[in-house]
This record gives C-alpha cells, sequence and structure tokens, in this order.
C-alpha cells in the first residue's frame, strides 16, 4: 500500500467512526470485561507479592530463620545465632489437647501451640483481646503462667478469660485471646487453633520430651548493613549436616508466595477463556459491522479501491475502538481493587500493598489487543478479498478462507499468542494445558455448532416437525445459513465449559476429602506415645467398646539431606529437572525388623530380620522414582541433628491417601538403636466409641496428642472453600462475557428477526406461534452449548483429577444437568430479550421497506 493509500484509507476510517459506535458496544463491553478481570487479578497479585515483600521479616518473625525437627539448638549453634545477630528469639511449635473442667465437665481441643520467649516477636506486633501486652498475659496469674488462645478455640470449647487450661501436665490460666500472631502465616496448615505461652512453662508438661515431635526456630534480627545472603552462606557451610533449615526476609513465605502465585495464574487463565469468549463477540460484532457496510464497501470496490485498502480503512477503525476498549478494562481493572482495598485489607489473610502496578497492566493490555486481532483477523480478510459484484448479490460477503498469506498470519499471530501467554505464567505447564484446551474446545464447539445445524436442517423435514410449526420454524433458522448458532454455541459453550470444568474438579476434590475417607480413614491419630505408655495405650484400646483395628509404629522424622553425597537437591534437579516436596522440610522415618502388614515391595528386597549389618532402607516407589532414586543409592536423612545414611535396597508401595499410617523412608531396627523417639497410632472405631476413648487415653497419658481425622478434613474442606470461591467468581466472570456475546448475537439478528416475524405474519403466524419458535430456538442452542460444555469439563475435570490430584474421577451428574439447564435458560432470556419488536413490528411496512 502506498503513502497516498494510506492516508486515504486513514481519512474514510476516521469518517466512519463519526458516525459513533451502532452495533460495537458489545466489542467494546466484552474487551472491558476480558481485560478487567485480567487487570485487576494481577494487580491483587501484585499488591499480595508487594506486601509480602514489605513486611517479610514480620511475617518470618526475624530477618532469617533456622530450624530445627525434633530437637532445640546446640550450644555451637546457639552461639553462632547470638554471634551474628543483634537479637535471637526461640519459638517451640507443636501439637497437643487442651483440656479444661467447664461446668463440671471435661472438654477437649486440639491445639497448635506455640512456646516463645521474652523477645517475642523480634518483629510486628501480637494482637489480644483484652488489649494487654503479650508479656502481661503470658505472666499468669493465680500462680499459674498464662496462655493466649484462638477465639474459635476459646468458643468450642467454652472457655472464658481466667479459666485454668491444662497442656499435658501442667495447668495455665487463660488470659486472653489471640486475634492476631504477625508471623501466622508462614506456619502453614495446621491442624487445631493457635495457643502461644512461655516456652519456660512447658519445661514438666511432659510435651518436650527427647523424640517427641516438635519443631524449634530461633528467629534472627540482624543489623541493618548485614548481607543475607553472605549470612546463610555461612549457616549452610558450618551447619548443612545438623538438619539444619534457613529461612530468610528475602524469601520467607515461599509456600505463601507459591499458592499466591499459582491460584492467581489459575485465575488469569480463566480470565483468559473469558477473553476468548469476549473474542466470539467481537468477531461476530466485526462480521455484524461488515454486512451492514456492503454498500459502502461494493462502492469502494467499484470506484477502484483496492482490497488491501478495504483491509486497512477497516482494520483502523476497529484497531481504534479495540484501544478503547481495552482502555476501558484497564481503567476498570485497576480501579476495582483500589476502591474496594479499605473493604477486603483487614479480611484478607495475606499483607497487600494496593496501587497502581504497570506490569499486570500491560500484561492485560496485550492479552485484549491479540486478542481483539485474533478474532477480527478472518473476518477482515474475507470481506477484503470478496469482489464488488458479488458483495452486491449477496448480503454478508462471501464464505470459505481467506487468502492463504491470511491465514499463516493467523496462525503465527495465535502461536505467538499462546507462546506469551506460557512465557508470562507462573506455572508454564498449567497454562501449556490450559491453552491448548481452550484452542481446542472453540475447535469443538465450533464442529458442534455445524454438527447442530446439519442435525436441526434434517429434523426439520423430519416425522418429529410434522404437525408441529413452532418446531419446524425454530430446526429451520437454527440449521439455515447466517444464523446465530455459531456464535451463541462458541460464547456460551466455552463460558459453560470453564465453568463445567471447575465444578467437577472442585465436586471431585471435595468427594475424595469428605465423602471417601470418611469411610476408610481412621477415627484418630495418636501421636507422641513414648515407648513406656505403648502397653498401656493398647489397653485402653482394648477395653472401649467399639474400637477396632488398632496399628502402631514407632516415629521419628528425619530431613533428607544428601543422596549419594551429594546435597540432595542438587542430586534430584539434575536427575530429573525439578525439585521435589519430599525434600521440602523434615518426613517420617519408621524401623521395622519385618515388613509391616500389607506392604508390597515392587523391586529390591527387605533385609533380613536378624539384620545388624550397615543402615539399609525401604523408600516409597513412587516418590523415588520421582528423585530419580535406585537401588545402591545412599540416602542421607538428618535426625535429630546427627546424619545416618543407608542404602536404598527395597523400594515398596506406599498409598498415602488411605490415611494410615505411611511413611517415606522405613530403616532396619540397627540403625536407629538408641535413638530417642516415640510412637504414632491410627485408631479404627465406631462413632460412639471416640470419646469415650479419647477421655481414656487423655486421662491417663495428657502427653498424648489425638488428632480427630474428621476435625483434620474439616479444616481441609474451610481451606477448599476460599480456593473454590475464587474460581467460581473467576468462571462467573466469563460466563457474564459469554451472556454479553449472546446479547449481542441476538442483538445483531434482531433485523432478521422482524423480516423473519413479517413474513410469517403475513402467511398466517400468530404472536404465540412465532415467539414459540424463537423461544425454542435460543433454548436448542443454549442445550447444545450447555451439551458440549458437560463434555469439555468432565474431559478437563478427568485430566486435573486423575493426573494432578491422582484420585479416581466420579463425573457430577446434578451439575451437569444444571450446566444444561442453566445454558438454555441463559440463550432463552438473550434471545427473548429481542423479540418483542419483531413481534410488534407491522408486516406492510416491513416488507414495504425490502423493495
Amino acid at each position: 500500500m502506498t503513502g497516498g493509500e494510506f492516508r486515504t484509507a486513514a481519512r474514510i476510517a476516521a469518517r466512519e467512526l463519526r458516525g459513533g459506535l451502532r452495533g460495537f458496544r458489545i466489542f467494546l463491553v466484552c474487551l472491558a470485561l476480558g481485560v478487567a478481570a485480567i487487570a485487576a487479578v494481577g494487580s491483587v497479585r501484585s499488591a499480595i507479592t508487594s506486601g509480602l515483600e514489605q513486611e517479610a521479616s514480620a511475617l518470618l518473625g526475624g530477618d532469617a530463620e533456622m530450624r530445627f525437627t525434633y530437637r532445640f539448638a546446640s550450644d555451637e549453634e546457639r552461639a553462632w545465632m547470638d554471634a551474628n545477630a543483634a537479637r535471637v528469639s526461640e519459638i517451640v511449635d507443636f501439637r497437643s489437647l487442651a483440656t479444661a473442667e467447664v461446668d463440671g465437665e471435661r472438654v477437649r481441643g486440639l491445639s497448635q501451640v506455640k512456646g516463645v520467649d521474652g523477645a517475642y516477636p523480634l518483629y510486628g506486633t501480637v494482637r489480644l483481646e483484652p488489649e494487654i501486652p503479650l508479656s502481661e498475659a503470658l505472666a499468669g496469674r493465680d500462680g499459674l503462667p498464662g496462655m493466649v488462645m484462638d477465639p474459635v478455640l476459646v468458643a468450642r470449647m467454652g472457655l472464658k478469660v481466667g479459666d485454668a487450661v491444662r497442656l499435658g501436665t501442667r495447668d495455665f490460666a487463660l488470659t486472653a485471646a489471640l486475634t492476631a500472631e504477625p508471623d501466622g502465616i508462614t506456619a502453614g496448615f495446621t491442624v487445631g487453633p493457635r495457643i502461644i505461652v512461655l516456652t519456660e512453662a512447658l519445661r514438666g508438661s511432659g510435651l518436650l520430651a527427647e523424640g517427641t515431635l516438635f519443631d524449634s526456630a530461633y528467629r534472627l534480627a540482624t543489623a541493618p548493613d548485614t548481607d543475607i545472603a553472605t549470612l546463610e552462606r555461612e549457616a549452610r557451610g558450618l551447619f548443612r549436616d545438623t538438619g539444619m533449615r534457613w529461612r530468610d526476609s528475602l524469601n520467607g513465605t515461599p509456600g505463601v508466595s507459591r499458592f499466591v502465585d499459582r491460584l492467581s495464574a489459575f485465575l488469569v487463565l480463566v480470565g483468559l477463556a473469558g477473553l476468548a469468549v469476549g473474542g466470539v463477540g467481537v468477531s461476530a460484532a466485526v462480521r455484524s459491522y461488515l454486512e451492514g457496510k456492503t454498500e459502502t464497501i461494493a462502492t469502494l470496490k467499484t470506484l477502484g479501491a483496492r482490497g488491501d485498502t478495504i483491509f486497512a480503512i477497516y482494520l483502523m477503525q476497529i484497531g481504534a475502538l479495540a484501544l478503547v476498549g481495552v482502555g476501558i478494562g484497564l481503567a476498570l481493572g485497576a480501579a476495582v481493587p483500589l476502591l474496594v482495598a479499605p473493604l477486603i485489607a483487614d479480611r484478607l489473610p495475606l499483607p497487600a500493598d494496593f496501587g497502581l502496578y504497570a506490569t499486570p497492566l500491560l500484561e492485560a493490555a496485550f492479552y485484549g489487543l491479540m486478542t481483539a486481532l485474533v478474532f477480527t483477523l478472518w473476518p477482515l480478510a474475507r470481506a477484503r478479498d470478496v469482489r464488488a459484484a458479488g458483495l452486491f448479490r449477496e448480503l454478508g460477503g462471501g464464505g470459505g478462507w481467506p487468502a492463504r498469506r491470511f491465514v499463516l498470519l493467523l496462525a503465527a499471530i495465535v502461536a505467538l499468542f499462546v507462546a506469551t501467554v506460557i512465557a508470562l505464567s507462573d506455572v508454564p505447564r498449567l497454562a501449556s494445558w490450559s491453552a491448548a484446551g481452550i484452542v481446542a474446545a472453540l475447535g469443538v464447539l465450533l464442529l458442534a455448532a455445524r454438527g447442530a445445524r446439519s442435525l436441526a436442517r434434517r429434523a426439520s423435514h423430519g416425522g418429529a416437525a410434522r404437525g408441529r410449526p413452532a418446531l419446524r420454524l425454530a430446526l429451520g433458522a437454527v440449521g439455515g445459513p447466517g444464523g446465530e448458532t455459531a456464535s451463541v454455541t462458541l460464547s456460551l459453550g466455552l463460558g459453560l465449559s470453564v465453568l463445567a470444568a471447575i465444578g467437577q474438579v472442585d465436586y471431585n476434590l471435595r468427594s475424595a476429602i469428605q465423602q471417601d475417607l470418611p469411610e476408610i480413614a481412621p477415627a484418630y491419630f495418636f501421636v507422641d506415645i513414648q515407648p513406656d505408655q505403648l502397653d498401656g495405650f493398647m489397653a485402653a484400646n482394648r477395653e472401649t467398646d467399639g474400637v477396632g483395628e488398632v496399628e502402631t509404629a514407632p516415629m521419628l522424622r528425619g530431613v533428607i539431606t544428601r543422596i549419594n553425597d551429594q546435597p540432595a537437591a542438587e542430586y534430584v534437579r539434575a536427575q530429573t529437572g525439578d525439585g521435589h516436596w519430599a525434600l521440602r522440610g523434615d518426613r517420617g522415618v519408621t524401623y521395622a525388623a519385618t515388613p509391616p502388614a500389607g506392604t508390597q515391595i515392587v523391586e529390591g528386597e527387605w533385609w533380613p530380620e536378624d539384620y545388624a549389618g550397615p543402615p539399609v532402607m525401604s523408600f516409597a516407589e513412587e516418590e523415588a522414582r520421582e528423585m530419580g532414586l535406585r537401588l545402591g543409592d545412599r540416602v542421607t536423612v538428618n535426625i535429630l541433628g546427627r546424619d545416618l545414611t543407608a542404602e536404598l535396597t527395597s523400594l515398596r508401595v506406599v498409598e498415602f491417601d488411605d490415611m494410615g499410617i505411611n511413611f517415606l523412608m522405613a530403616l532396619n531396627p540397627g540403625a536407629l538403636a538408641g535413638a530417642p523417639h516415640t510412637h504414632i497410632a491410627t485408631v479404627y472405631a465406631e462413632p460412639s466409641a471416640e470419646a469415650p476413648l479419647l477421655r481414656r487415653v487423655a486421662d491417663a497419658y495428657p502427653n498424648i496428642t489425638a488428632i480427630g481425622v474428621r476435625d483434620a478434613i474439616d479444616r481441609v474442606a474451610e481451606a477448599l472453600d476460599g480456593i473454590s470461591a475464587a474460581t467460581r467468581y473467576g468462571a462467573a466472570a466469563t460466563l457474564l462475557t459469554g451472556f454479553m456475546v449472546l446479547i449481542g448475537a441476538a442483538a445483531a439478528g434482531e433485523r432478521r428477526r422482524v423480516f423473519e416475524a413479517a413474513v410469517l405474519k403475513t402467511l398466517g403466524a400468530t404472536r404465540g406461534r412465532i415467539l414459540q419458535s424463537f423461544a425454542l430456538r435460543a433454548a436448542m442452542l443454549g442445550a447444545t452449548a450447555g451439551m458440549v460444555a458437560i463434555i469439555a469439563g468432565a474431559l478437563a475435570g478427568w485430566g486435573v483429577t486423575t493426573f494432578v490430584m491422582e484420585t479416581e474421577f466420579r463425573f457430577a451428574a446434578l451439575q451437569a444437568v444444571a450446566i444444561v439447564l442453566g445454558g438454555a435458560t441463559a440463550s432463552l432470556l438473550a434471545g427473548l430479550a429481542f423479540a418483542l419488536r419483531p413481534l410488534r413490528a407491522r408486516p406492510a411496512r416491513v416488507l414495504r421497506a425490502q423493495d
């Protein structure tokens, strides 16, 4: 195109834009909604990331933290901390049953206990109700040390300030309710509400004996000019083989950050699905607009305008409108988080620094503009290649494919779009599969629309339509050319597919947690059973009616530090290219002379019962494969600050999801001879036996902690609620975009329905029959979209359930019915909303205007 042609095209485009936005309102709405959703999610993610960075020290509890399992720091370790930090705070963390007498009845509640010293907290503030200093609350009253407790546990146990509460064998006075702890979110998932006491007051309680399950953490407040990275290297070099785990304010909340990144990445992908739905509306709006410009395009071509000039005119117009739509979306996406910040900031479990962030806005703008380009290039290219004579003869332009260069260009743009989505995502694998799923869903929905047209054409001439004029008219409209079938099926189908997929995954996850596990899971896990208490504990179970199987095993915890004399993380990354969850913290370790009942060894052999040689180990088969472990490898585990290296001699099947006693690692008894340890037990009991058993064990052995499996499941379900709500809101935004596309399709087809109604009235059809025909047509299209969404959602749900969650997939039939009914209803409402004008139109006036 020459410079003169470009200027001419620009002038024509500007003049046509002065005519207003008629026909492009849905275009703008679709783009704005999709861009706003992505910009809002990205802005909130940036706000949380910034908040985590600003509050890193308070969230961690210090500038750096050294953590140990089953033990406190040694004198050497503590001396190094004191030499390198201005202040050091020691905490200890474990689970325990809190018990109290309330109205003459003994009540119990599982809690997560934090023992602290006088320096806690180094950063941030502990908030209590009543508002008193933590030091005053923990000083106690009436001769008892003080305790502060989460309000949830206070209410659950029916306590009030001043009541005596027992932990192990020690009584404490409840002095305040704990409303906020600055380092709360770094604790991760806990099975009980928080209790804080002084560590010194726990001495003699039986809860911190050798071998009991507890973690100790030492928070360091360093001088302002301290190089944290250098400090970490020195600490790891000195204490690498003691099981010490290091965290610092440079990455103090890796688990939280990972969760935020993955959730926001998922929501961005849901937003992209919404943009894809909006893209269908964009394409329909462009196609409808070009149909309305048929005479203009034909006239320009007759006057000598080349196809490239026509293409440039309307690309400029659509590009200008796309910039407007993206701008509106960016304004909404940036403004909404700022507007709601005062309402949600205090309710968020994470700190958030709300403001304007350029990166998410630029990302959203790119996605919006690329979507507009992808979905407008095809109709523009087709309009460019149609001859003037054909445009005058046939409303709507020609059919078929555009020139090959435009097909290749479109393919290149889609490839660039998908590659950018994957590159910018925090979870590239999820982005890859999601992008492929969206493209595949669009293809399947397009095929479904063509199939629906073909079936409708055949059915309109079949016996089922005989004697049913309204049904025959509806089938004819669905099967006819130039109708709304493709737009409705694509827009509504993709939105419903996203909702169906989320619903299937949510249903299966909750089913696995709430329905299956209670049928096979034990009633209680008991931990911290001392070796000399084991016989008495088993006797208490035998004496309680309704108690079934009891499984016990010796229990230690250790950190995998080295594999084949290499740092474990480096070895696994070299073997697999990635890290592994087994290396992120301490893992369960047991010992046994013979394989426990039901053990399935898939490779290698268990050691002889009287084995007395060097340490040997059996490892969970699936996790060993994931980590690149093989028989003969040497695995070093740090237990109680001492390294133990064992040769891998067997791999066994471990089903962690059956909630029985399962250990990642099992060793020969001689390897752990003399190591202080406790036992763990799982108890299968009838519901009527649970309370008597808990009373009997707690009264006899107050140091033993009982973890109710149903309570733990309930806490997991509560955690899922927030995630499910966020994903459902994202799906709802996609559906809203789809509904707007439906309205646009209905509005664009209103002129056609006016003419259709006029012809039918002339032939004697009543308003009621015409309305019935319109309603049946809309319901058919919605049901078609819903049925395709069921298949797409089920496939996506099956993939996530089977390959990510690794559980059995169950089809949620009730939800599937709701999807079909919802699709039909949405399409029906959109269709009927634009049926009144065609019904009111007078046939003579409409038909006269067609002459």
